[in-house]
């Protein structure tokens, strides 16, 4: 494999000007420049990552910790994260929770990993750490972000959006179509995300004195396995009726629609049923989905900057307002109760920051 000194020989220059000419710090003349980089190509040098680090004391490198890399939620992001510093010739190296132990086992694990690496920075995303681990991890990452997650010792390392006000938002949807009898399917009950965006709804349905019954309330684990068996569990409570279902992401919901579908029910028609998230997949479902939209690869992005930013002296603009808002699709309809749907909409706080749009 060839060397710096061998780019720097054929070049007829010094190391040192091919070292420059290399990584591009520094000044060197066009015509020394093109040289150096034709010898680079006759000889197919590639610089050592190793080295360079040594050299400008970074890897160039973020580290980010999902907890899988399966599934509709975690592809966006990571596609997002790695966008974004490839434009800035950056790259990520990845690591998720699969393995032998618990979810919070394999979430400490993974971001020892990412340490190993010698990343300039780790962004972490995880529902099993607790606030005291992000705490402790912060004592020995400088720079860490946390996505998904509100950990108030460290809020300045936290980007994520307003889980209660969008599952207010999602009660407010429903209520507003004239939905009273509502059946829900939530996702870990140990996931703050899904705790904070169930508190809302269930808070914004209290306002107008509305329940869900605890027999139509499932858990389920954000998969579309486990949306098809909670509507399969609600398919066998016979004699107690409801209009629509509320699941707590959007593949849960996708699997609810096929149950539904399986079941000879038809969506919106005999039950509606309304997601969370607008994962990509939400809009070719069949009806397609209406949910709650909220911006994660914005977030994502953003809590990358912020490292960007810490450690390579850039100044890219980020933010930390995140609005949620209802896109309507077709698997929410009128429900018996559509002819008090002005009257909540007029007695719900106003969403502000967040809208409604119709695809």
């Amino acid at each position: 494999m060839a060397t710096i000194k061998d780019v720097a020989r054929l070049a007829g220059v010094g190391t040192g000007t091919a070292s420059r000419a290399i990584s591009g710090r520094g000044p060197v003349a066009p015509e020394t420049l093109e040289r150096v980089r034709a010898a680079a190509r006759q000889l197919d040098f590639r610089p050592s990552s190793i080295a360079r680090a040594l050299l400008m004391g970074s890897s160039g490198m973020l580290g980010v910790y999902v907890p899988a890399f399966t599934g509709t939620f975690y592809g966006p992001i990571l596609g997002a994260i790695d966008a974004e510093l490839r434009a800035i010739n950056r790259h990520m190296v990845c690591a998720n929770g699969c393995g032998q132990g618990d979810a919070r086992r394999l979430a400490l694990d993974g971001v020892e990993f990412l340490l190993e690496r010698e990343c300039d920075g780790i962004i972490v995303l995880s529902n099993a750490l607790l606030d005291d681990d992000f705490v402790a991890l912060s004592r020995r990452i400088p720079h860490l972000v946390v996505l998904n997650r509100d950990v108030p010792a460290i809020a300045l390392r936290c980007f994520t959006v307003d889980h209660v006000h969008a599952g207010r938002l999602a009660a407010q949807a429903l209520l507003g179509k004239g939905h009273r009898d509502i059946a829900l399917i939530g996702g870990p009950s140990t996931a703050p995300d899904n705790q904070a965006r169930l508190a809302g709804f269930h808070d914004e349905l209290a306002r107008h004195g509305v329940a869900v019954n605890p027999s139509l309330a499932f858990e389920g684990d954000f998969t579309f396995p486990s949306g098809h068996a909670g509507a399969r569990a609600l398919l066998a409570q016979a004699g107690k009726g409801y209009t629509a279902l509320f699941c707590a992401n959007d593949e849960m919901a996708i699997g609810a629609i096929s149950c539904f579908n399986d079941a000879g029910l038809r969506v919106p028609d005999d039950v509606s049923v309304m997601g969370f998230d607008d994962a990509p997949v939400a809009a070719y479902g069949s009806p397609p989905l209406t949910t709650v939209s909220v911006p994660h690869d914005v977030v994502a992005i953003d809590g990358c900057r912020q490292l960007v930013n810490e450690c390579y002296g850039l100044a890219v603009p980020m933010q930390r307002d995140y609005p949620a808002e209802i896109v309507w699709r077709r698997s929410v309809g009128s429900g018996p109760h559509a002819n008090v749907a002005a009257a909540v909409a007029a007695s719900s706080p106003k969403a502000g920051k967040s809208a409604a749009r119709r695809r």
